[in-house]
């Protein structure tokens, strides 16, 4: 009997490395193929195999993915970034399963205006939001940053020349009060499974620090049921959201995906990489979480290559030290 293949998309970034440690630990007996935009990332050192794959945006990336399952024999895809989600919901009828929620909301997830927009309709708590051109000094303070950019790339607080910004760009009431990450999991059945939040702090876009916190529980799985109630969601989810000096929780962007700290939250007992294995993979009925406390602070390591080019590498296979 063959292995099980699951094929993880952009082995390049946090994300999808996160997801394929989780599954080697917990999964050690299934292959994983590696796709990215890029012949040589940090994350080749995880996979059995490694495909260059062009941007989600090419009209070619859904014929190359289709390509790689037929030769790979893949049982399940976990995309990573969040058009690879957009895309591969939408043409997920035609592909092997695919662990997302479907294209409507993922492309809804995409934008913060029309998360805003979407949100409002149905008294959402989500961040203010107007598109620069109709930006008439509403709030004291704000920030513009694109709409659909991910990684806190781009931001600008308080500019003065808003109407220079183009309808890429989006403006947001500045929120003081301390930032939280929240990772959910909704079940296939549509059930939410269960959710982890924590205090973090950023570092080029990406969690450098970040402590599990009980506090905002009972506010938080409100906000989500509420989201939960008027959209299909399938799988993992993230919140990014403040909390105010008032206790007020204003999520600010929505992540139809698993995020970059499925590495951390797993060690809390929230393992969303496994209750997507489970149910997706094998039709397993993933376990309730049971969070713990703890707290986590991120490092750079080094995958060294000993006498190799860069052209020489190709995947987990080639000699390599972790340092």
């Amino acid at each position: 009997m063959k292995n099980k293949v699951i094929l993880v998309t952009g082995i390049g970034g946090n994300v999808g490395q996160g997801i394929i440690r989780n599954i080697r630990v917990s999964y050690p007996d299934i292959e994983i193929i590696g796709t990215d935009i890029v012949a040589v990332s940090s994350g080749n050192h995880l996979c059995e195999k490694v495909y260059v794959l062009p941007s989600s945006k090419d009209k070619r990336y859904i014929s190359a993915v289709k390509k790689i399952c037929s030769k790979e024999k893949v049982d399940l895809i976990i995309p990573s970034t969040d058009y690879e989600v957009y895309y591969l919901a939408l043409h997920k009828d035609s592909l092997p399963v695919v662990a997302c929620s479907d294209a409507n909301f993922a492309g809804i997830c995409l934008n913060k205006y029309k998360t805003w927009e979407n949100f409002c309709k149905y008294k959402i708590p989500f961040a203010e939001t107007i598109l620069p051109v109709r930006y008439n000094g509403e709030f004291k303070q704000f920030i513009v940053k694109p709409a659909e950019g991910r990684g806190s790339r781009d931001i600008f607080i308080n500019p003065s020349n808003i109407k220079n910004f183009s309808k890429n760009f989006i403006v947001q009431k500045y929120y003081k009060g301390k930032e939280i990450t929240t990772g959910f999991y909704v079940t296939k059945s549509g059930t939410l499974l269960g959710h982890i939040t924590m205090l973090r702090a950023l570092n080029n876009g990406t969690t450098s620090q970040c402590e599990v916190t009980r506090d905002y529980d009972n506010a938080v799985e409100e906000i989500i049921k509420k989201i939960m109630s008027h959209f299909s969601i399938k799988g993992s989810c993230n919140i990014q959201s403040i909390v105010t000096k008032n206790g007020n929780i204003i999520p600010f962007e929505l992540n139809c995906r698993i995020s970059g700290t499925n590495s951390i939250r797993s060690h809390f007992g929230f393992e969303d990489v496994c209750y997507t294995v489970d149910e997706y993979l094998y039709n397993k009925t993933p376990k309730k979480p049971i969070i713990i406390g703890g707290s986590a602070v991120r490092i750079l390591m080094d995958v060294i290559y000993p006498w190799k080019k860069l052209s020489e590498i190709e995947n987990k296979s080639t000699e390599h030290i972790i340092f």
